[in-house]
């Protein structure tokens, strides 16, 4: 009885240290180009998305580059850019995802991982399937909204 205990206590304990890896990931981030900062967030279906919550210049800039015309529009800021990501523990990374570009209009297939400082998120934006193919772009973990 002892050991069932013991073996449960511990799977309850690496499931909990699991969870928290995986939401580690929430967050506001400063993009590369130091232009906008996007807020990380889990949603009720468990998975993770990503909105621009702040944009340096043109807080009132357009998604003139959406392939979908109808949605040219709408602004920018507070457009989900980041959509669907779950957390693959055996990979220490969030995949099965989307990353979308509002400056070409283009919506890529992407996977994210931090740097060991937990500070330095990596995002690789591709197609097609083809991972080894594509995009790398640094976002920064900031402590709050810029205004």
């Amino acid at each position: 009885m002892k050991r069932n205990f013991f073996v449960l206590f511990l799977l309850a304990l690496s499931a909990s240290f699991l969870y928290g890896q995986a939401d580690n990931l929430v967050g506001i981030y400063l993009t590369a180009e130091k232009t906008s900062q996007v807020r990380v967030f889990k949603a009720t279906n468990d998975k993770y998305y990503g909105k621009v919550e702040w944009l340096k210049e043109e807080p009132d800039k357009l998604d003139v580059n959406n392939p979908d015309e109808k949605l040219r529009n709408k602004k920018v800021w507070g457009l989900i850019i980041l959509k669907d990501f779950s957390y693959n523990e055996s990979k220490n990374r969030w995949e099965g995802g989307t990353i979308y570009d509002p400056d070409n209009g283009k919506t890529y297939d992407a996977f994210i991982w931090f740097d060991e400082d937990n500070k330095t998120l990596h995002l690789k934006g591709y197609v097609l399937g083809m991972k080894f193919v594509g995009r790398e772009t640094i976002w920064i973990r900031e402590a709050e909204l810029r205004q």
